[in-house]
């Protein structure tokens, strides 16, 4: 058995869509030849953890941590000032000072080990610069850098609004992770166009392996036969940056408004983790505060099952977000649920909708068409109608056993 050094700052215990990418390839890549060693960070004060996730990682794997240095952790009112540098000094993010500090552990880890290659995954981008220091050290073990998200295009980090000195400095540090990496790993199509657009020349490293969902997450959830006494959707993970749950609530209240739908009949349901103030606010600013229902973040299994009994499932992204598909879609086309997505129209999420036959979407900022689409769920549920129809040969292609093939293969072939 081959050993892969994964570099991966966000772990279990640390919940939410990002990690299970990381764990789903650990608990698949033995299948495949490559077992993993993990060099993550200490999580005794994370903030998001789902215990469960542990149960999809092998026994035998090894796990190293080394202290966060997260100054967001810091007693308040530290953790003020914590947060204002991990947002504006450190560079290119908060866990800048985690990379820097467990360097040495890095070096020690690939001697003791006996590495076969290294593997980094982001987000933070800190990951891919401690690989990068891993990798100039021992230039001739391979290294795969993965990419969940974009970095210096990346919608949410522009939204910063950063300096320009800042922004010539990422740029440099990530054109140094393309050169120096073997191969570079990205998430969706879209985001390797935009890599490939700017560095040409590395085009040959790029591959696509987006997220995707474990069959074995959805095996035993007993799904009710009956229909809900009211018509639920139901939204999973996190809300942030420009992502806002507004077209739905205006469309909605549109709908209501002209009698098109009974509120008695409607339950807007957010599970994860969001300002929930805020969004009971923007609720009753819509007089929906009785039709919406917001739950904390729930281990992993819990979040399916409630997925898996709801009538229709929701994806919101904002404008700029082309180039996301977002961990949760790929297990909301798993659901058998049709989505309701308010999305950039021309982005990589809308085609996969489209190409999986998994849902109705209009754009993120289109509440005339966001109502039509509600409407037509709302009333299949009314009518007992059901004329969902995904292409399910389609949607096989993103179970995560064959996605962590496709990467061990390229390990494989860096080998």
């Amino acid at each position: 058995m081959k050993k892969v050094f994964m570099i991966a700052h966000q772990f279990p215990p640390i919940g939410g869509s990002g990690v299970q990418r990381t764990v789903k390839f650990i608990k698949y890549l033995p299948g495949f030849g490559w077992e993993g060693i993990v060099l993550t960070r200490q999580a005794n004060k994370a903030q998001l953890t789902d215990n469960t996730l542990f149960k999809d990682i092998p026994q035998n794997t090894k796990v190293y941590r080394t202290p966060a240095w997260d100054l967001s952790e810091l007693i308040f009112p530290l953790s003020l000032a914590g947060k204002l540098i991990r947002r504006r000094v450190l560079i290119p993010d908060g866990e800048r000072l985690w990379e820097i500090f467990s360097h040495k552990t890095a070096i020690d880890l690939v001697k003791k080990e006996n590495i076969d290659l290294i593997y980094s995954t982001s987000q933070p981008f800190s990951t891919h610069l401690l690989a990068l220091k891993v990798k100039q050290t021992f230039p001739d073990i391979p290294w795969v850098a993965d990419f969940r998200d974009e970095w210096t295009n990346n919608a949410f980090v522009k939204a910063y609004n950063y300096l320009p000195y800042r922004v010539k400095k990422e740029k440099m540090l990530e054109r140094q992770v393309f050169e120096f990496a073997d191969a570079i790993v990205i998430n969706t199509p879209v985001m390797r166009d935009n890599s490939v657009k700017d560095n040409p020349d590395l085009e040959h490293k790029f591959h696509v392996i987006p997220n995707g969902f474990d069959r074995e997450d959805f095996e035993g959830i007993e799904v009710g036969i009956e229909k809900n006494r009211k018509f639920t959707l139901t939204y999973t993970g996190l809300i942030y940056g420009n992502t806002s749950p507004e077209t739905v609530f205006a469309a909605v209240k549109q709908l209501n408004d002209q009698g098109a739908i009974d509120l008695s009949d409607i339950c807007l349901r957010f599970i994860g983790r969001f300002k929930v103030e805020n969004l009971e606010k923007m609720a009753k600013d819509y007089n929906l505060q009785d039709s919406v229902e917001f739950l904390p973040y729930m281990p992993h299994r819990e979040s399916v099952t409630n997925l898996m009994n709801s009538d229709a499932v929701l994806l919101i992204l904002g404008k700029g977000t082309d180039a996301i598909y977002t961990g949760k879609l790929m297990e909301y086309i798993n659901t058998e649920k049709p989505i309701l997505a308010t999305i950039p129209v021309n982005g990589a999420a809308a085609k996969l909708i489209s190409e999986t036959k998994t849902g109705l979407v209009s754009d993120c900022e289109d509440v005339q068409g966001t109502a039509k689409n509600f409407k037509i769920l709302y009333d299949n549920w009314k009518s007992h109608i059901d004329n969902f129809n995904p292409d399910k040969q389609k949607i096989s292609q993103y179970e995560r056993r064959e996605l962590t093939k496709k990467l061990a293969d390229i390990f494989d072939d860096l080998c």
